[in-house]
């Protein structure tokens, strides 16, 4: 099965281009519906980041080190690099007694324009607080204080990824085929569009059960929901769409165009690749199934934004517009 149309670009009446793709809802049984192939193996990317923070809490290492809910946000976090991530990521580290060089997740330029244009005016070069996933990264830090590892905390073979890729395929209930090194530099391991979906429908139904296990992804998703602002932040649809949901989804985008979201009120969970790595798509498309959930109100306009209103020019005309491809709106 290969991939299919799910977002057309539309300008006057010509169809002018087309994002393919997969996507799956999912229950605790199983597949609900799907497009394309649920087989198709990919790398999740940041999508997964609530699956590689599940043996930060489950090994008690969280609650020894007192992290509240804020802390857990940031550990699922793609974030913009504004100050109300780096300050907190930094106060986490210094609670830790460690610092920014014992990260492993690089530098670059924050995506916040407050933070950017800050850097940038001064000339000072960014850190690694910085960097999208410092908040990831010093929840690896905090597991690997609580187990004792090295300071290489994102070697594959680490105690740190030993756990997370244990978790990753108890979750997503398939043996991973192997991994790719992440922007930030940790594994990456690669699962089934099905087995992410399947992951997702777990957290989504994880107040529904008392083991250790459940009860850690039940508090990072409401950690997720109750700071949507620390998950990314302003102008970012992660953020803007879980603003929308009021507490009925999680969501998570990851490179390459993938997006995944968590519905605890439905048990229901998503899980999506657009093939091209166009993110325009992948955030048409979460939004797309949001709305055919009843999880967003179709008039909202956070669905507008990343959807139904009309495409325009510099100067405000209107050039055209995204549609769902017929296979994918039915």
């Amino acid at each position: 099965m290969s991939a299919v149309d799910l977002i057309e670009v539309w300008r006057g009446d010509l169809r002018e281009g087309v994002h393919q793709g997969h996507a799956v809802i999912c229950d605790a049984k199983g597949i609900v519906q799907s497009w394309g192939d649920p087989q198709a193996i990919i790398y999740p990317r940041s999508s997964c980041k609530m699956l590689q923070a599940l043996p930060l809490i489950e090994s008690g290492a969280a609650d020894a080190a007192g992290l509240t809910t804020q802390q857990l946000a940031l550990a699922c976090a793609s974030h913009n690099g504004a100050a109300i991530h780096t300050q907190r990521v930094g106060q986490w580290l210094d609670d830790l007694g460690l610092a920014e060089p014992d990260l492993r997740c690089g530098s670059h330029m924050p995506q916040d324009r407050e933070a950017n244009r800050a850097l940038t005016c001064t000339d000072s070069k960014p850190c690694q607080l910085h960097n999208n996933c410092s908040g990831k990264h010093a929840g690896f830090l905090t597991l690997n204080k609580h187990l004792g590892g090295g300071s290489e905390y994102v070697e594959v073979d680490h105690p740190v990824q030993k756990a997370v890729r244990q978790a990753f395929e108890e979750v997503t209930g398939e043996t991973s085929p192997g991994f790719g090194i992440d922007g930030c530099s940790a594994p990456n391991f690669a699962t089934s569009l099905a087995g992410l979906g399947r992951a997702m429908a777990f957290f989504a139904t994880a107040d529904q059960r008392d083991d250790t296990r459940s009860r850690a992804a039940a508090r990072l998703t409401q950690a997720m929901m109750a700071h949507p602002e620390l998950v990314a932040g302003e102008g970012r649809a992660c953020t803007a769409i879980m603003r929308a949901a009021k507490g009925a989804a999680a969501v998570k985008t990851g490179a390459e165009a993938v997006f995944v979201g968590i519905l605890p009120e439905k048990g229901l969970g998503i899980a999506l690749k657009i093939l091209d790595g166009g993110t325009r798509a992948s955030e048409a498309a979460i939004t797309a199934l949001l709305v055919r959930l009843g999880v967003l109100d179709s008039g909202d306009p956070v669905v507008g934004r990343y959807l139904t209103d009309p495409q325009k020019n510099w100067r405000g005309f209107e050039t055209g517009e995204l549609r769902l491809a017929p296979g994918f709106a039915n």
